[in-house]
């Protein structure tokens, strides 16, 4: 992830109990790993920290008390074998349609009509300072922490350095540690606030350490950038962050449409964008019935097919794959802006989520590694179906004389040799 620290979409703040690790170490050899851990402290992070000009005054009050978080994922204590956890390979596999469950949204719809009401001026001003829509805002707030009514279930520093210490990423969770001492001695939390997730995602926003260094803002003006306590802050970051990846101001996330069969669903991606004039002569047109807007007809839009042929089709914006940047999950930057929309006027998505299942992650895995033996870019065999896995499928299709869907079900799986 980019920069929210998820295992997946909609997993941002607690330990995913699927891939949650036991390990079997006894009393007295997680003792010893502790003292390792005391001693990596002072001989190794400490050394480095003092390098980058952090005082041993905050390098010693932010580790006081801090002992290893063994429930963590992703951990690889010292003397056990590197193992990927069997649960995450053998889950079901589950279409992207479970993520737009319409009592979760209308509740959500529910409690951010209240919120644009409660911090509308600050919206406003937020919204012409950075030119970000702010629905768009308010609909990450809503998925990264509940409105902030989600708890922060750590502290920030002892799940950093257990990851930074015994984790399968050491090299990055000690930069984000790093980042983190600095936020730290430049007071703009208190030790005890400075809370995070599993993975050290701070405050409303969710931000890594070092993304807070960079985009978090002072918006409410008392000297801090604090995105915990303070909803101006926090929402202003978010809008710092969207702009300085390359938002548009004036325009729209997408646009769900009907896309014909006659239009190739390995179109879908980033980098096969057209101006959505082409896409209307193909005969893509928007649900709604209502003409793409003309200022839109010129600039360039992209397929975007999060199920392929068994679920909704969209012509995405740019804007889309700025939300990208945020969480890096399609399925992801497709429920802020439908959410976003929802707060408007609140209407389901027309098109309908076929529900697959029969397969596990570990079987998409081996597909990929098939395909990427045939030459197929899938963009990596880590059995998730990304943009890359279903327009690949699709092109396997099409070359196989099959009616090209764009994404597998069970028999499919099996059948790419």
């Amino acid at each position: 992830m980019r920069l929210t620290a998820s295992l997946a979409f909609g997993a941002t703040l607690l330990l995913p109990g699927s891939i949650e690790v036991a390990y079997a170490q006894s009393a007295a050899e997680r003792q010893k790993i502790e003292l390792q851990f005391r001693a990596w402290q002072v001989r190794d992070l400490w050394p480095e920290a003092k390098r980058r000009g952090i005082r041993r005054t905050t390098f010693d009050r932010a580790f006081q008390g801090v002992n290893l978080l063994w429930k963590l994922p992703d951990l690889h204590p010292p003397g056990s074998k590197t193992k990927v956890p069997k649960a995450r390979w053998e889950s079901e596999f589950r279409a992207p349609g479970r993520y737009f469950r319409e009592a979760r949204i209308n509740r959500l719809v529910s409690l951010g009509r209240a919120e644009l009401n409660r911090w509308g001026g600050t919206l406003d001003r937020i919204e012409k300072k950075y030119g970000v829509s702010k629905r768009i805002i308010v609909a990450i707030w809503a998925q990264e922490t509940g409105y902030g009514r989600a708890k922060l279930p750590y502290n920030a520093v002892a799940a950093l350095a257990t990851q930074a210490f015994m984790g399968r990423k050491k090299k990055f969770f000690r930069t984000e540690l790093l980042a983190g001492l600095r936020i730290l001695q430049e007071g703009h939390i208190g030790y005890s606030r400075f809370r995070s997730s599993w993975a050290g995602a701070l405050g409303n926003p969710q931000f890594l350490p070092s993304k807070f260094l960079e985009y978090a803002v002072d918006f409410d003006g008392d000297g801090r950038r604090d995105i915990w306590d303070s909803v101006p802050d926090s929402l202003a970051s978010i809008g710092h962050f969207l702009k300085s990846h390359g938002w548009h101001a004036n325009r729209d996330w997408g646009f769900e449409s009907v896309v014909p069969a006659s239009v190739s669903c390995a179109l879908e991606g980033p980098d096969k964008g057209y101006p959505i004039q082409r896409w209307v002569d193909s005969g893509v047109r928007r649900v709604s019935g209502r003409p793409f807007p003309a200022s839109e007809r010129k600039r360039t839009g992209f397929l975007m097919m999060p199920a392929g042929r068994y679920g909704p089709a969209f012509i995405a914006t740019k804007n889309f794959y700025t939300l990208k940047e945020y969480n890096e999950s399609d399925v992801y930057a497709l429920f802020i802006g439908h959410l976003a929309d929802r707060f408007a006027s609140n209407k389901p998505l027309v098109g309908r989520w076929k529900a697959l299942d029969g397969f596990t992650r570990l079987e998409v895995h081996r597909m990929q590694n098939r395909m990427i033996r045939k030459g197929y870019d899938v963009g990596g065999a880590d059995g998730l179906v990304g943009f890359k896995t279903r327009r690949s499928i699709g092109a396997w299709q099409e070359k196989a004389g099959r009616a090209a869907t764009c994404f597998p079900d069970k028999e499919l799986v099996r059948a790419i040799r």
